[in-house]
C-alpha cells in the first residue's frame, strides 16, 4: 500500500440499477478499494452480515450517533435511516485507500457540502422499462413498493446532472471497467501529482 491519500468516491443509482453488484465487484477485484460500511436501522436481508454489509443498529442508537457527530451524512429512506461513518472514511482514505461510498442522491447532496473533494458518479438503467424488469425480477419487495421505487427512481435519475460521471449499466462488466477507469484516473489529476512535478524540477 502507498502513503498516498486515498479518494472518495460517491456512487449512487436508483434502487434496481445494479449499484451494489457493480461495488461488490470493484472491492473483490482490486484490494486498494474499500467501501465504507454505512449504519441502518432496517432489518438484514438474507446472507447480509453486520460488519460486512452494514452496521446493523435500533433507531434508538443512531439518533445517539447522529448526535454525537459521527455521520458525513445520514438520511431516511423508506422509513430505514442510514449513515457513513466520519471516522471510518477517514481511516480507509489515510491507509491510502480509495474509499466508496455506496449512498442515495440525498446523502450524496449532504456528502458534497461536507467532503467538496469527492468524486460523484451516478449509474443510470438502460431505460426505466428495464428497471421495472429488474425490480419485479428481484421478488424481494411487494407491487406497492415498486411502484412507490419507479417514482423515486425518476427524481432520482433527474438529479444525475449533480454528479462529476455519469454510466449506463447495460453490461455488467464493461460498467465495472468504466467504474475502474474513472477511479484510476483520479491519481493523475494535477493537485496529486504536486510532488512528482517538483522531483522532476529538482532533477533536471
Amino acid at each position: 500500500m502507498t502513503t498516498r491519500t486515498g479518494n472518495v468516491f460517491i456512487i449512487s443509482a436508483a434502487s434496481g440499477t445494479g449499484k451494489t453488484t457493480l461495488v461488490s465487484r470493484l472491492v473483490k477485484n482490486h484490494a486498494d478499494i474499500r467501501v465504507s460500511v454505512s449504519h441502518t436501522t432496517r432489518a438484514p436481508r438474507e446472507n447480509e452480515q453486520h460488519g460486512k454489509h452494514y452496521y446493523f443498529v435500533s433507531q434508538e442508537k443512531f439518533m445517539d450517533l447522529v448526535g454525537q457527530g459521527a455521520f458525513l451524512e445520514h438520511a431516511e429512506v423508506f422509513g430505514n435511516y442510514y449513515g457513513t461513518s466520519v471516522m471510518g472514511v477517514e481511516e480507509l482514505t489515510r491507509q491510502g485507500f480509495d474509499v466508496i461510498l455506496e449512498i442515495d442522491v440525498q446523502g450524496a447532496a449532504q456528502i458534497r457540502e461536507t467532503l467538496p473533494h469527492a468524486i460523484g458518479i451516478f449509474i443510470l438503467p438502460p431505460s426505466l422499462a428495464i428497471l421495472e424488469e429488474r425490480l419485479r425480477k428481484r421478488e424481494t419487495d411487494s407491487a406497492e413498493v415498486i411502484e412507490r421505487r419507479l417514482a423515486e427512481a425518476k427524481s432520482e435519475i433527474e438529479q444525475a446532472s449533480a454528479f462529476d460521471y455519469v454510466v449506463v449499466n447495460d453490461d455488467l462488466i464493461a460498467t465495472e471497467m468504466n467504474l475502474l477507469h474513472i477511479i484510476r484516473s483520479q491519481l493523475f489529476r494535477q493537485p496529486l501529482q504536486r510532488a512528482t512535478i517538483e522531483k522532476v524540477l529538482q532533477n533536471s
